[in-house]
């Protein structure tokens, strides 16, 4: 069963990982298309047409492949995850459903104007099609991100215990609900980052090649203010998402702050070196070998209240710790306790109703109603399982704040040259430092994911269903074939993409 989760688990992190490779370049320079293009528009200028086109380029080739694994992505709900699809498909499927007809054919219709229209349409039919596509891969991402908030923070919906599955309740409860709304905002300006660095990163190439000059000049002029705003809404989003994850996910929070006991006007880590999870373990006091802390920092962030207490790790386990509201949590054993209660009245109110006990029937359903809120704590064997990992979680948080800052003065510099007498081919250690960028903004990216993904384990739905509960009954010879198979597949994808995309920059405009 462990190498069954395992290997479940890996497969569609590797599936999730290669297909964020393409969506983040596809919302963050279709953003910087419109724009070009309606500077285009406005000016009638052509080299603003062929900046368009140069970029549209490289849009469609990233757009392409970005398709091809999204939809392999969702398939594996159903092969991969079929206990999980049949408890909540009725919730979950449904943003991926209007993802599907909304989104998709939005931007399958509006592409095809977009790429093969300038000289059969108007030039504001193009460019409402340009914009129109643009849109439409960013409501694409809005309802993924809307089933991924809803797993993180379930609401709107109701147990049938007839069926054992969750069922939607309040659409606009889910579609709206503040962790969604503030993780939609958070991920798509966090790809227009990745937009702007890559077309700053590939301009400073034309530069360095003394090619293109002026037309590279002038995307840099518009990349930069654009990541200027995306990186700082990216921040002021990124603090939304704090205050959310210590009202709902305290865990995580604690695993990214490698916070093991809790305190009053906690600090926030900017920087630390953690010992050993087996050393801590130990009743070791101190988890870090080395850290520089923000006094007064993550109370805020978590609480709006710099003498709040930011429970750790173990407090979380033990329950009965301080809280804002003065309710008192129940401790990971009383979770436990109370979730296998649940999953007994449940088998208890099936069976009664099978016999025609309707009294039974009602007392079983009453008791799995009054603890259904634990009711994937029923699953939970140790309490070690609720613990995600903490050095994954803590590394991925502070590689992704101290890079994302780094982005703010990298863009901020930027804009400032743009402006200035000497041209921005005579920093040609600056235009390095922009083509290196382009990675480490993708990494950034992907460390986002990794810090809310790795960070709610072992929950596939937040306290409702474990990892691995949620799995199919596969062999795991089978899982480890198809992980191979999907490596294989996505790394060809992954060579021919960038081979073509390297093409068509070495092209030029």
């Amino acid at each position: 069963m462990e190498d069954l989760v395992l290997w479940s688990r890996a497969q569609f992190a590797l599936t999730a990982m290669y297909h964020w490779l393409f969506v983040p370049l596809t919302l963050g320079l279709g953003v910087i298309i419109g724009i070009v293009e309606t500077i285009y528009y406005k000016t009638k200028k052509e080299q603003w047409k062929t900046i368009t086109k140069f970029w549209m380029r490289l849009f469609g080739v990233n757009f392409a492949i970005g398709v091809a694994t999204g939809l392999i992505l969702e398939f594996q709900f159903g092969t991969n995850w079929s206990n999980y699809s049949w408890f909540v498909g009725d919730i979950f499927g449904a943003p991926l459903a209007i993802e599907g007809i909304m989104a998709f054919f939005l931007e399958s219709t509006f592409i095809a104007i977009m790429f093969f229209g300038w000289n059969k349409v108007s030039k504001g039919f193009h460019l409402t099609a340009t914009w129109l596509t643009v849109f439409g891969a960013s409501i694409s991402a809005l309802w993924i991100l809307i089933a991924n908030a809803w797993m993180q923070y379930p609401i709107g919906m109701t147990f049938n215990p007839d069926t054992v599955r969750n069922e939607m309740t309040n659409f606009w409860a889910v579609a709206l609900s503040p962790i969604a709304m503030n993780k939609v905002f958070h991920t798509v300006l966090s790809c227009w980052v990745v937009g702007a660095a890559a077309c700053i990163g590939v301009s400073s190439w034309f530069l360095l090649k003394k090619r293109h000059i002026d037309l590279a000049k002038k995307s840099i002029k518009i990349a930069a203010p654009i990541g200027i705003i995306a990186i700082l809404l990216t921040i002021y989003t990124g603090d939304g998402s704090a205050y959310h994850v210590a009202q709902k996910q305290p865990m995580k929070l604690a695993a990214m702050e490698g916070l093991y006991r809790g305190q009053t006007q906690a600090p926030l880590i900017a920087l630390g070196i953690l010992k050993p999870e087996e050393k801590i373990k130990q009743n070791d006091k101190n988890p870090f070998y080395l850290n520089i802390q923000i006094p007064y920092v993550l109370s805020f962030l978590g609480y709006r209240n710099i003498d709040a207490f930011v429970p750790g790790i173990n407090d979380i386990l033990d329950g009965a710790y301080p809280t804002q509201d003065g309710h008192i949590p129940l401790s990971a054993k009383e979770k436990m306790a109370s979730g296998k209660i649940a999953l007994q009245a449940l088998s208890d109110y099936r069976t009664a109703k099978k016999e025609g006990n309707i009294y039974k029937a009602e007392t079983s359903l009453q008791t799995l109603n009054a603890n259904y809120a634990n009711f994937g704590y029923g699953f939970i064997t140790e309490e070690s399982q609720l613990i995600p990992s903490v050095p994954i979680t803590f590394y991925a948080f502070r590689f992704m704040v101290i890079v994302g800052t780094f982005f703010l003065f990298l863009f901020g510099l930027m804009w400032y040259l743009g402006y200035k007498k000497k041209p921005y081919e005579n920093y040609k250690l600056l235009n390095w430092l922009c083509i290196a960028g382009v990675p480490l903004a993708y990494m950034v990216s992907q460390s986002g994911w990794v810090v809310a993904e790795v960070g709610r384990q072992p929950w596939v739905i937040q306290d409702l269903m474990p990892t691995y509960s949620a799995i199919s009954s596969l062999q795991t010879s089978s899982v480890i074939t198809t992980f191979i198979i999907f490596c294989l597949l996505f790394t060809i994808l992954l060579i021919a993409e960038l081979k073509i995309m390297f093409k068509q920059i070495n092209k030029g405009f």
